[in-house]
């Protein structure tokens, strides 16, 4: 199946798909060559395979799967076609510049729940190379192949009931110790729950009451789920250091940089995406964090 779809503005395709990869090699994203990137996704109607380029300004898609026309359909949506930037107000100088390069940044949705929660919970408190692997290890034991041409070695998430049915020797061989691994098949168990979720303060409500997760997970969720652009990821480990040095020159705290955010109410996630692509970090003053194996204890 195949859809074209002219957007209001320009739109960088690999930035509005971007927050949707999880590390190099992620089998559910790749970037091929000609431009073009490609997502796996199961949607209500099951697995799909799904290409996205733009020629002359226009999107062009093509899908694959059962699902295809599921995510054919809410394509604009996934590439930010309602994201509502008005309101937002650059009130740092030091943002002027990035936001004026950036002006297509359209932060999208994808309105499944389980496809964006696994992976945060699988990055939680351990550095991004671990999760990553750990993310890569579950698609190819337990994922889909890709539907359709898909570059080699794309897999579709699981469904739920498969979660909550993994071992626990396979969740310590992907590299998830049983903590990450109980909030994951606990949260299978409500999957339909989530996924009815109408909006993004339903949505937090429902993660926040489930063990293992709570607000930076929430936030990380919301974000791609309702392209909430107000979910700031409050615990993060770098996000405050990185904000708190961006518009003062000093690394913050939590709570320092929800202060220095508050201008941006409405929209303190788009916010700190646009420090993230500012470039500007603290410099470095030591070795970076070593990634834990779990594999091995």
């Amino acid at each position: 199946m195949e859809r074209r779809w002219e957007p209001a503005g320009p739109l960088d395709v690999e930035l509005a798909l971007g927050p949707h990869r999880r590390g190099t090699g992620d089998p559910a994203w790749r970037r091929t060559p000609d431009g073009s990137v490609w997502r796996t996704c199961r949607t209500p109607d099951g697995p799909s395979t799904l290409r996205v380029n733009v020629v002359a300004g226009a999107v062009h898609a093509q899908a694959w799967g059962p699902g295809a026309g599921w995510s054919l359909e809410t394509l604009p949506a996934l590439l930010g076609a309602f994201d509502d930037v008005s309101g937002f107000r650059v009130r740092h100088d030091v943002l002027a510049d990035v936001a004026r390069k950036h002006a297509d940044l359209r932060i999208g949705r994808t309105g499944r729940v389980m496809e964006a929660l696994v992976p945060a919970v699988l990055e939680q408190k351990v550095v991004g190379r671990e999760a990553w692997r750990a993310w890569r290890s579950l698609l190819g034991h337990y994922g889909e192949p890709a539907p359709g041409p898909a570059p080699e070695g794309m897999r579709v998430a699981p469904e739920p009931v498969v979660w909550r049915q993994i071992p626990s020797w396979h969740w310590h061989r992907a590299g998830a110790e049983a903590v990450r691994a109980r909030t994951i098949a606990n949260a299978a168990w409500h999957a339909a729950k989530l996924e009815a979720a109408a909006t993004t303060q339903e949505l937090d409500r429902l993660l926040r009451a489930l063990p293992g997760i709570g607000v930076w997970t929430s936030a990380e969720v919301r974000q791609r789920v309702f392209g909430d652009a107000d979910a700031v990821s409050v615990g993060d480990f770098h996000l405050a250091k990185l904000v708190g040095y961006a518009l003062t020159g000093e690394k913050t705290d939590d709570q320092g940089m929800m202060r220095l955010l508050e201008p941006y109410r409405g929209h303190r996630h788009r916010a700190t995406v646009l420090i993230w692509l500012s470039g500007l970090r603290p410099p470095a003053r030591g070795p970076r964090m070593a990634a834990r194996d779990y594999r091995s204890f």
